[in-house]
């Protein structure tokens, strides 16, 4: 009985003992502040817009705002990993635009090189909100008390009273649900969409418009020796434009496919083999997912971002299959033979294919 007794006093010195450690550690791990926080009043501060409309005098976009809901996410510093965020909260802004203003403010203690820099950065991410540069420095507005250790700061308001506030060191997709939520809230938003169904949205759309983009550079230069195909009668903002753009280029690749396939000489005899082009590593894949997903990957015109998106979903897509792994391998070393895509895919893509070999 003595040494039953003994046990459960050490025992309940141990349960004591880790109680107080678990207080210490959530002690120690401190809430980060940043911005005015809710019930706080927001104030006048002045921005110079970095977009269509840039060049224009100081804007005070609390002024203009006049007390409606207001979305104020100030930008300390941008990262890859923060742009499906981004791109999520500008989404909600767009289609709620009628309910909650959204104002996208840079951070910068260089105003020179910031204004030459973010509106790249903003046509990137394809920003719909009003993107704009705080003319007081790094540091933001004076009175806001932002934390220059945190990313992103959102400040969320209605009748410049601060309603939500959300400060983030390593911004990323999965703080965008409590956001969507704080911001629907202000809105009013009584059915707003899942911060998932967001993200598909606007990786669908922007996708359209960098098809779109790359459709119409293509279009701008004919191949030599050849007339461009007259594309100027179809509305390339249309679905049905789109088609129609389509199937002249579709016509006119395989026409030009023709045309190479008459000059080539013919297949060489067994003792003239020698004399053959060498054989390209690798192999196209014959799964059309796969298929899909290196014509995304291969786009002159994708931001290092999306190249990443597209090499996770390949990850996803071919995991635990050994044959569609050997696809992925065989087509990403052809593409990356050739030099296709942009600089960042190419590293990322050796990356990649090195992976999957293990």
């Amino acid at each position: 009985m003595k040494l039953m007794t003994k046990l459960n006093v050490f025992a309940v010195y141990c349960i004591a003992a880790f109680a107080t450690i678990g207080t210490c550690f959530g002690q120690a791990k401190e809430k980060v502040y940043s911005g005015p926080q809710p019930g706080e009043k927001i104030t006048s501060f002045k921005v110079v817009e970095l977009g269509a409309a840039a060049g224009k005098s100081k804007i005070d976009p609390i002024a203009e705002n006049g007390g409606k809901p207001i979305a104020l996410v100030f930008v300390h510093g941008v990262e890859r990993s923060m742009a499906p965020l981004l791109q999520t909260i500008d989404q909600y802004g767009a289609e709620r635009k009628q309910l909650l203003r959204t104002e996208m403010v840079f951070l910068s203690g260089d105003r020179l090189a910031a204004e030459q820099r973010f509106p790249a950065v903003a046509r990137s991410l394809r920003l719909q909100s009003r993107f704009s540069l705080s003319v007081d420095g790094a540091e933001g507005p004076g009175n806001y008390g932002l934390n220059k250790e945190c990313l992103l700061t959102v400040v969320v308001a209605k009748e410049d009273r601060v309603t939500a506030n959300f400060a983030l060191v390593q911004p990323g997709i999965a703080d965008a649900p409590k956001i969507i939520e704080a911001l629907a809230t202000t809105a009013g938003d009584r059915d707003p969409p899942r911060a998932a169904d967001l993200e598909a949205r606007r990786r669908e759309s922007t996708g359209r418009a960098m098809g779109r983009d790359a459709m119409r550079s293509e279009m701008a230069r004919p191949a030599a020796g050849r007339a461009a195909t007259d594309f100027s009668k179809l509305n390339l903002e249309s679905e049905a434009g789109l088609r129609d753009a389509v199937k002249l280029l579709i016509a006119e690749v395989q026409s030009l496919r023709a045309e190479l396939d008459a000059g080539l000489p013919k297949p060489q005899t067994e003792a003239g083999k020698g004399n053959l082009k060498e054989e390209l590593p690798g192999a196209a894949p014959t799964d059309q997912r796969l298929i899909g997903l290196l014509r995304r990957f291969i786009q002159p015109t994708n931001d290092d971002a999306t190249v990443d998106r597209v090499l996770a979903d390949v990850e996803h897509y071919v995991k635990g299959d050994q044959a569609l792994t050997k696809q992925a391998i065989g087509g990403w070393t052809r593409v990356l033979h050739l030099k296709y895509g942009t600089p960042y895919a190419h590293k990322a893509g050796q990356a990649f294919v090195d992976k999957l070999k293990k």
